[in-house]
């Protein structure tokens, strides 16, 4: 009994230790992606924001500076390479962060070049994006958890063949696997012969596409769920044992539609930090996007915890409990989460319409 109730609290242990450890990770990456990519930009530009309000120059010309001039001529040693990237102009986006170009008197020893002022304006732009698509790894849970719950009170047989409700993120790999191909073959060459561009759709519309992919996803997981509801109404078995009568391949629809999001949100997104990030931190950029799951996983637990809280403060039980899985208010959450996508893609559409990709000044236009 000792040895038992020792392995038991370990165990809880453990479990709570691999829970903090996650949040830890997820905190560490995203402060250690602010640290190595921001540098010290910040620092410089808001120090010399401080110390050279009157200064005459906002921005230091590398090239007709004195001092400049005359450390280039001490200097031999140096790169020519590096020689041209202090030539390169600042460009006008956040022109609050080329303060850093500033000579400050006080702290010459963070002053920045143009290249890492311009690297801070594209990781700043680029932050945006990778907000908005947390809203969609937060539908995303929902197929491991509720999607599941819901199958396990339906009828999940296929003939002789019983398939357990814990395989079901299994459609959303197969439709993708059907989909890919089809995509590469048959969507992107239409439309490059639709644009007549040499992409055909861009990384910020692909992502726009799986945004609304989402939102259709949700709401048909909410239709799914008020059938699924009105067949164990209409059958008495509110509150008796599963399976009702009604099948379990009604749950796919909504795979089928979180499946094709997550083919042209995660390769959009891939291509675009790749592509939009400074060379010397791509890798890094790239692993934003799963950066972006762990976050979106977690805002999903707050909200059932919050939307719990919330409900349950009234008269009515809270939405997400009850003494079994069909009095459970899933279809109102599930709306909920169709409004919340539905907003996010609103404020994606914001930052994307604005967006200048990098080095062609144009939009996602």
């Amino acid at each position: 009994m000792p040895y038992f109730l020792a392995f038991f609290s370990f165990s809880r242990w453990t479990k709570q230790l691999k829970k903090t450890f996650f949040k830890i990770k997820v905190a560490s990456l995203i402060y250690v992606f602010f640290l190595v990519l921001t540098k010290q930009v910040l620092v410089a530009a808001s120090l010399s924001g401080c110390f050279n309000k009157n200064s005459s120059s906002a921005v230091v010309n590398m090239n007709s500076s004195p001092s400049n001039l005359f450390s280039a001529r001490n200097e031999g040693g140096k790169e020519d390479g590096i020689a041209n990237k202090e030539r390169q102009v600042p460009t006008n986006t956040l022109k609050c962060l080329n303060r850093a170009l500033e000579n400050n008197p006080m702290c010459p020893s963070i002053k920045c070049t143009v290249e890492e002022v311009e690297d801070v304006k594209i990781v700043l732009k680029v932050l945006p994006i990778f907000g908005c698509t947390i809203m969609l790894n937060c539908c995303l849970a929902q197929l491991s958890t509720f999607s599941v719950e819901q199958a396990a009170t339906m009828n999940t047989k296929i003939g002789s063949l019983k398939v357990p409700p814990s395989s079901l993120p299994f459609f959303p790999v197969l439709f993708i696997l059907i989909l890919a191909p089809v995509y590469d073959h048959i969507i992107i060459p239409f439309a490059r012969k639709a644009t007549k561009t040499e992409m055909g759709v861009s990384h910020l519309q692909r992502i726009g596409i799986g945004l609304v992919l989402s939102i259709v996803a949700m709401a048909v997981a909410a239709v799914v769920e008020v059938k699924r509801k009105r067949v164990a109404t209409h059958s008495g078995l509110l509150d008796a044992e599963p399976p009702l009568p009604i099948t379990f391949l009604w749950i796919a629809f909504q795979y089928l539609f979180l499946g094709s999001a997550d083919l042209f949100t995660l390769a959009g997104l891939l291509e675009f930090f790749f592509t939009e990030a400074p060379s010397s931190m791509r890798s890094l950029a790239t692993s934003l996007s799963f950066a972006s799951l762990a976050v979106g996983y977690y805002l999903s637990t707050a909200i059932v915890s919050i939307v719990n809280s919330v409900t349950g403060n009234t008269s009515h039980r809270p939405w997400l409990s009850g003494p079994n899985f069909n009095h459970y208010q899933l279809d109102r959450f599930y709306w909920l989460m169709c409004v919340l996508s539905a907003l996010n893609f609103l404020h994606y559409m914001f930052w994307a319409i604005k967006y200048k990709y990098r080095g062609t000044g144009t939009t996602t236009g």
